[in-house]
């Protein structure tokens, strides 16, 4: 018996679109992190991207629980001294909703080249439209 290894060449990767409208931040960033990874099909293999393609649509609508949408803040440090940038969620939510979705997708994928090349099979749109139509996504329900 020989364990198998999927092969970049032969995955076969689909694309699929998610509608955000009134969906919890965490479920969605859970759910669409284990598709870009490819845990979602029986050839997954840790060393090789073989994830799907992700589409999402109405990041404006997304929702937090709690009282996360007045107090959670979002930081980064510049590297220079006094350089840290916070911006509460509300202002992220207001100037970037794609942001929102996406810092929290790329925390739960691999801290590597093969994390940020599975980032890259994300696409996160504020509203309803998408250019993609010519990939046939397929829906995904929550």
């Amino acid at each position: 018996m020989s364990t198998f290894f999927a092969k970049h060449n032969e995955v076969e990767r689909k694309w699929y679109v998610v509608d955000a409208t009134d969906l919890v931040l965490g479920d969605v960033a859970t759910r669409v992190a284990a598709i870009l990874r490819g845990k979602h099909k029986a050839i997954y293999t840790p060393h090789v991207d073989t994830g799907d393609y992700v589409i999402i649509v109405n990041a404006e609508k997304i929702r937090v629980t709690g009282n996360k949408a007045n107090q959670k803040v979002y930081k980064h440090y510049t590297g220079y001294a006094g350089g840290l940038k916070e911006i509460p969620y509300a202002e992220l939510l207001e100037k970037h909703p794609e942001r929102i979705l996406e810092r929290a997708i790329k925390g739960m994928l691999p801290k590597n080249s093969l994390g940020r090349q599975m980032f890259k099979k994300l696409n996160v749109y504020a509203g309803p439209d998408h250019p993609h139509a010519g990939q046939n996504p397929e829906v995904l329900e929550f």
